[in-house]
C-alpha cells in the first residue's frame, strides 16, 4: 500500500493490540487536522488522547460478546497533514483508496469532520451515510469556503446524492440548513423525535435506510452526545443524546456491509478526558458489533 507508508507516520498503538496490516482487518488512521475550526480548536489532538484512553479501559465487549484483543486491527499511524484543506483532503482520499483497495476497513480518528469527505471521495458508488451529528454541516459555504467542517455534509452529499444521507441526533441548524433539509428531503432524527420513537424503532428506521445500499459509512461527530455527557468536543451543542443511545445506535448499524467509518471532533484540551474514553469505547463497539456480525454471517 503505497500511499499508506508514503503519508503515515507510525506514532502510537491503538488499543495496544495491532496487528501486521497484511493480517488486519480493520485499519485505524488518526487525521490531527483542524485547520478550518471555528468556536474551539484542538481537535488536532484528539487520535493521541483517543489512543491513549484506549491503552486505559476494557476491550470486552458485553453487547457484542466479542474482545478487541481477538479483533485483528492495525494501527497505521496518523496522516501527514498539510495547511491546506484540499491537498489533505487528497492525501487522506489516496491513504483511504489503498486501504479499501486491500479490502480492509478504513477506521479514521479525527480531527475536525472535514476529514470524512476525503474518506467518502475514496469509496466505491452505491453508498449509504450515516452521520451522528448535533449540526446538519450543510451550508454550501463557511467563512468563505465550500470545505469546512460546516460544509462537509453538503460536499458529501453531492459525492453520494442527497437521498444517500441521514442525519441522526439533530439539533443544531441555521436558516440555508432548515431550506436545504427541506427541498432536498434529507433524513434526519432530533433527539427528542428519537426518544418519543424509541431507540430500537430508530434502530430498525436507520437499517431499513441503509438496506437501499450496497455499503454503509458512519461518520460520528462526538458534538452528538450531551455535553453534560462529552464536555471535551469542538462545538458542543446542549440537548444531545447520551451514550447508552448512541451506543446502540452505532452498534446497530455496524453491520458486515459496513465499508469504513470515523470518529471526529474530539477536543481533548476542553474536559478531563471524558471525551476521548466516550470515543476510544464507540469505537470498539462499532468493531465489535461488525465483528459479530461478520462471524454469525459465516456460521450460518
Amino acid at each position: 500500500m503505497e500511499n499508506l507508508s508514503l503519508h503515515t507516520s507510525i506514532l502510537g498503538c491503538f488499543s495496544g493490540y495491532s496487528k501486521p496490516v497484511e493480517e488486519a482487518r480493520y485499519v485505524v488512521l488518526g487525521v490531527p487536522f483542524d485547520h478550518t475550526s471555528t468556536f474551539r480548536s484542538g481537535s488536532r489532538f484528539g487520535p493521541r488522547a483517543i489512543r491513549e484512553a484506549s491503552l486505559n479501559i476494557e476491550t470486552y465487549s458485553l453487547r457484542s460478546q466479542v474482545d478487541i484483543e481477538s479483533v485483528p486491527i492495525h494501527d497505521a499511524g496518523d496522516l501527514h497533514i498539510v495547511d491546506d484543506v484540499s491537498e489533505t483532503l487528497q492525501r487522506l482520499k489516496s491513504v483511504t483508496g489503498d486501504i479499501l483497495s486491500a479490502k480492509k476497513t478504513p477506521v479514521c480518528m479525527g480531527g475536525e469532520h472535514t476529514i470524512s469527505l476525503g474518506v467518502v471521495q475514496s469509496l466505491p458508488k452505491n453508498v449509504g451515510v450515516i452521520s451522528f451529528d448535533a449540526h446538519g454541516d450543510l451550508r454550501d459555504e463557511y467563512g468563505g469556503g465550500k470545505l469546512s467542517h460546516a460544509t462537509v455534509l453538503r460536499r458529501i452529499s453531492e459525492v453520494v446524492g442527497t437521498d444517500a444521507i441521514f442525519v441522526c441526533g439533530l439539533r443544531a441548524l441555521c436558516k440555508e440548513e432548515v431550506d436545504f433539509i427541506e427541498k432536498e428531503k434529507i433524513r434526519n432524527l432530533t433527539p427528542w423525535k428519537l426518544r418519543e420513537l424509541g431507540v430500537e424503532r430508530v434502530a430498525e428506521m436507520l437499517k431499513e435506510f441503509l438496506s437501499k445500499f450496497r455499503h454503509t459509512y458512519l461518520t460520528i461527530d462526538s458534538d452528538v452526545l450531551d455535553p453534560a455527557f462529552c464536555p471535551g468536543v469542538a462545538n458542543p451543542e446542549f440537548d444531545g443524546l447520551n451514550p447508552s443511545e448512541l451506543t446502540y445506535l452505532v452498534s446497530a448499524v455496524a453491520t458486515q456491509r459496513m465499508i469504513g467509518f470515523d470518529l471526529v471532533e474530539i477536543c481533548p484540551n476542553y474536559d478531563s478526558g471524558a471525551a476521548a474514553v466516550a470515543a476510544s469505547r464507540l469505537i470498539f463497539e462499532v468493531i465489535a458489533s461488525a465483528e459479530n456480525r461478520l462471524k454469525t454471517s459465516s456460521s450460518s
